[in-house]
């Protein structure tokens, strides 16, 4: 097949194919055994279900290890995708070390992710191999109340890619291939390098937060946490309108970034003295009609309430820990606006259009492109906190 690529049949061709397989096994094995390849994926120069692909596995809590993994299986709703490009997320570094529970081994982790696709399931339709795609980091069902309302990220059937949490395990695209559900994907522009595009899903967790919080001209938005999402979210305050945007970090390197991407002021709190104060300051005594708190703190959530206007709102993204303070009078007496944000929801292609038109760029957030097989030491590094260091994207092909 040209290109080796695996191609979808009807069902006419896939019921021969299947006798024609039945017949194999049985002069391979003698019988035929009680699990069968899926003729969904289809002519592969070497048989599916005999073949194997690398992929970065979490064996152990922080032991990662560059194995020969099964072929993925795809159903007839999925494509298979030929990983080009897949982001180290913070929180696959959270669950490296077993303390969120969500990345129970053994688990190929892995959900910003770009690549090729190299086959497709008998039922879908829109996608071809060859096509350059990305994809949510959100399995939805697209058939509960959240789904059919478009709250996809709320789906009630919800699973996430390289996510494995007792509920569910669903491998991810830390490896040369990986299925997804076709409902999922986006194409890519031929504009858009594959590093690039494995950004846009937390890209789209900044323009999500940004799409829900009310914004007027000349307004003045604080964002507390200038890591990657913090430095998504401030560029997509700034396309959204915001005429003040405030980078609020404890890291003066990060700050400097934050200033080179569009932050029109920043503030560090260890050296600044208080954040409110600051923040009144520039707004004639107001505070900030809008804060986007990125870390998920006690004490950073606490700094953003206090320094809105009254009346403001405060949208919540980071999510670092499970429980926080609660000023209630606070909140009440100043009718604030809490929000939170979880994810996206059908923000990512309008996420593609501002990163192929430079409107949001990442060149700043990404540290490295390094090969897979060297993901456990990146892994190491990130969880020791190697400074300077942001954004890793793993790259199969490298």
């Amino acid at each position: 097949m040209a290109g080796g690529g695996w191609y979808k049949i009807n069902s006419a061709l896939h019921s021969v194919l299947y006798a024609v397989l039945n017949s194999a096994l049985r002069a391979l094995f003698g019988h035929l055994p009680s699990t069968r390849p899926s003729l969904v994926l289809l002519l592969s120069p070497k048989p599916a279900f005999l073949s194997s692909v690398k992929a970065l596995l979490l064996t152990e809590y922080k032991k990662m290890s560059y194995v020969d993994v099964a072929d993925p299986v795809c159903g007839p709703d999925d494509v298979l995708i030929q990983v080009r490009a897949c982001g180290i997320c913070g929180s696959d570094i959270h669950g490296y070390d077993g303390s969120t529970g969500r990345r129970i081994p053994p688990l190929v982790m892995g959900h910003e992710a770009a690549g090729v696709i190299t086959g497709v399931g008998a039922k879908v339709k829109g996608f071809a191999p060859g096509d350059r795609v990305t994809f949510d980091s959100t399995v939805f069902c697209g058939d509960c109340v959240h789904c059919q309302r478009g709250d996809v990220n709320l789906c009630d059937n919800r699973q996430v890619l390289g996510v494995s949490c007792g509920d569910y395990r669903r491998h991810g695209a830390f490896a040369e291939f990986v299925t997804v559900p076709a409902r999922i994907l986006h194409k890519l522009p031929a504009e858009l390098g594959f590093a690039e595009a494995a950004m846009i899903e937390a890209v789209s967790v900044g323009v999500h937060a940004v799409r829900l919080t009310p914004v007027a001209p000349g307004d003045t938005a604080i964002v507390v946490g200038t890591g990657m999402i913090g430095l998504l979210t401030l560029q997509a305050a700034k396309i959204a309108g915001f005429a003040q945007v405030i980078a609020v970090d404890t890291e003066d390197s990060r700050l400097a970034v934050a200033k080179e991407l569009g932050a029109t002021h920043s503030f560090n709190p260890k050296t600044g003295g208080d954040l409110t104060e600051f923040v009144k300051s520039l707004t004639k005594g107001q505070g900030a009609d809008a804060a986007f708190e990125c870390v998920g703190l006690n004490a950073t959530v606490l700094s953003a309430i206090h320094a809105v206007r009254k009346g403001g709102t405060v949208t919540l993204v980071g999510n670092l820990t499970p429980k926080t303070e609660l000023p209630l009078q606070v909140v009440v007496t100043r009718q604030l606006r809490l929000q939170g944000s979880c994810a996206s929801a059908g923000e990512i292609p309008r996420c593609i259009e501002l990163l192929a038109t430079k409107q949001i760029k990442v060149d700043k957030i990404i540290s490295a492109v390094a090969p897979l097989a060297q993901g456990a030491d990146w892994f190491a590094k990130l969880y020791a906190g190697a400074p300077g260091v942001m954004k890793v994207i793993l790259a199969p092909q490298v």
